[in-house]
């Protein structure tokens, strides 16, 4: 097949497709365009670069015009923008940045790999200098420039003020933090890191304000406005829960998200779907013949609900590169191999500090929106066997369906061992395994990597003793409820000295040790008793003792206080339990 491809857009998707098809058709002429200098570069570390992790900017640069030439017989046009497509003629129209000249490309099939761009709010002043979006090396380039002082001698940046508290923003916030810069996240939600549950984004956000950066949530931002001291950046002005509050920041990292960047093809009759992005199929085919598109401007399958959904992340977009490159070149071989993209399950990761957070799948959030009937277990176990030295705690939360036990999704923290966790995870969500089959996995042990009994085997175990009705759970955010609807009581059958050590306000304190002979001090009259201690298992212990012994309504509060205690409603959950 010598025909000629047109490729829109690099870095991630675009370029993976170009060089994939350049493996499997030695003949096609191959187009690259790129509007910015750069056609592949590592976006995902280019805030490692600011904050001089990575010290070699030229390590950022996976490959220049001149390398894919020479390897891959690409034409790469780096600073070449197509500003619009004629699906009929089948071209391209293309502005050189450089020389401002204009021209038109033709094509026989034409990939869309046009990204997304910051979403920038119509905040009053939200275009003042210094407030700076990450999108490529030139904005990191202007972000360096600033945060140092820049040409105007003004000095470095001594405070910054991070708007937004997701991914970038959070590595955002950690790198200028280690420069010395006194920073602040800011976040109009309840909690940072959306994708993630609650009480498992507060246990990074614990870390992240142990390591001295401000986090202010549920304030959305008011206005920036001109430094009421004087000098460079702005004063961002809070509103809800920070109503009043107005932070001085040299600089202002832009994180609030981004949106797909589709213009052009909506202007060429391309199908967008409800969310901005670009509609595919399977075989990434947009809704108009000889055009695909691929990336973080295209709305794939969302596995768990039918519909579609947009996840932003590099993993799907150069998976789907290649599978576009495939169908271009070998079509029919490809179907009846059965190769089609699957979706994306949002499996992602995020280091801050030394923690991982991890996830895969929906949150409660996504699946109570789907009216999904789940299931939750939160397991606190150690990375590795933890008799053997430097075992760190690891906090992984797994949902399920409670019809069946298919997993769902989850999510993981700690300090070693949350990726491993949810990579096992994400392979079973997507081969449609059960939490039994979690239970029963045959994964690496040493004392040095793991345990006889891994983290995730044992939250699948859990998982499956919720599923065979030998324990009822309460989650942190159900005591309130409970509390409301009948009289409960919270036993803490930890020992006495972990209860002196860090005391549970309002409960009987009766150790798993001791709890066979003292039955006789619990309440026999319908109170439902909520059994707790550090992690879950004794209090899974107590609950099998129970219920065994005459107690009906009796329960674990499951992941117990490590997971209570990092939740976003700690404080007054603490005190729900009824004195005895």
């Amino acid at each position: 097949m010598a025909c000629k491809v047109v490729v829109v857009g690099a870095v991630a998707g675009g370029a993976s497709c170009a060089a994939r098809l350049r493996r499997l058709n030695e003949h096609a002429r191959i187009v690259l365009f790129e509007r910015g200098p750069d056609p592949s570069f590592a976006n995902c570390g280019m805030p490692y670069h600011i904050g001089k992790e990575i010290e070699d900017r030229s390590k950022l640069s996976v490959a220049t015009p001149a390398s894919l030439k020479a390897k891959l017989n690409l034409d790469v046009r780096v600073r070449s923008e197509v500003t619009s497509i004629d699906t009929a003629a089948k071209t391209v129209a293309v502005t050189d940045l450089a020389s401002a000249r204009t021209y038109v490309e033709p094509y026989d099939e034409l990939v869309l790999s046009l990204g997304a761009k910051p979403f920038l709010p119509p905040i009053p002043g939200i275009g003042r200098e210094g407030n700076l979006a990450l999108r490529n090396l030139e904005d990191m380039d202007r972000i360096i420039s600033w945060i140092s002082g820049g040409a105007d001698g003004q000095g470095a940046a001594k405070t910054a003020v991070v708007a937004g508290g997701g991914f970038i923003g959070i590595e955002m916030a950690e790198q200028l933090s280690k420069l010395g810069i006194e920073t602040t996240i800011v976040e109009a939600l309840p909690q940072l890191l959306g994708p993630f549950d609650p009480e498992v984004a507060s246990m990074l956000q614990q870390k992240i304000e142990g390591s001295g950066v401000r986090v202010e949530l549920n304030a959305p931002i008011k206005a920036f406005e001109p430094r009421a001291s004087g000098g460079r950046g702005s004063d961002v002005l809070l509103g809800g829960a920070g109503e009043g509050t107005r932070i001085a920041a040299d600089v202002v990292i832009l994180g609030l998200g981004v949106r797909p960047d589709t213009d052009i093809a909506k202007a060429a009759g391309v199908e967008l779907g409800a969310r901005g992005g670009i509609v595919v199929d399977d075989k990434m085919r947009t809704s108009v013949p000889h055009v695909w598109a691929v990336g973080d401007a295209v709305e794939v399958k969302n596995p768990f609900t039918g519909g579609n959904w947009m996840v932003a992340l590099a993993g799907p977009a150069n998976r789907q590169g290649r599978l576009c490159a495939d169908n271009i070149a070998m079509g029919n071989n490809v179907e009846a191999a059965g190769r089609r993209n699957r979706g994306t399950y949002g499996t992602s990761a995020v280091h801050c500090f030394g923690l991982t957070a991890a996830g895969t799948g929906l949150n409660e959030r996504g699946l109570q929106a789907a009216g999904i009937v789940y299931g939750v277990v939160h397991a606190h176990p150690m990375a590795h066997a933890s008799y053997y030295p430097g075992a760190m705690p690891l906090a992984l939360k797994l949902l399920f369906r409670m019809d069946g036990g298919v997993v769902l999704g989850a999510q993981a923290v700690g300090a070693d061992g949350a990726d491993k966790a949810i990579d096992i995870i994400s392979t079973a969500v997507q081969a449609g395994m059960t939490v039994s089959d979690l239970a029963d996995l045959e994964l690496c042990y040493s004392p040095q990597v793991g345990s006889a009994k891994a983290p995730v085997n044992m939250a699948g175990m859990m998982a499956q003793n919720v599923l065979d009705g030998l324990v009822e759970t309460v989650q942190w955010s159900e005591l309130p409820a409970i509390a409301a609807d009948s009289a409960m009581l919270l036993l803490d059958v930890r020992s006495a000295k972990e209860v002196a050590e860090a005391p549970y306000p309002n409960a009987l304190n009766i150790p798993i040790e001791q709890l066979r002979e003292r039955m006789a001090e619990l309440p026999r009259d319908g109170t439902t008793i909520v059994a707790a201690c550090a992690s879950g298992q004794r209090g899974y212990y107590a609950v099998r003792i129970l219920k065994q012994s005459g107690f009906d309504k009796v329960k674990n509060l499951d992941g117990a206080i490590k997971t209570l205690s990092a939740s976003p409603m700690a404080a007054s959950l603490m005190n729900i339990a009824k004195a005895v």
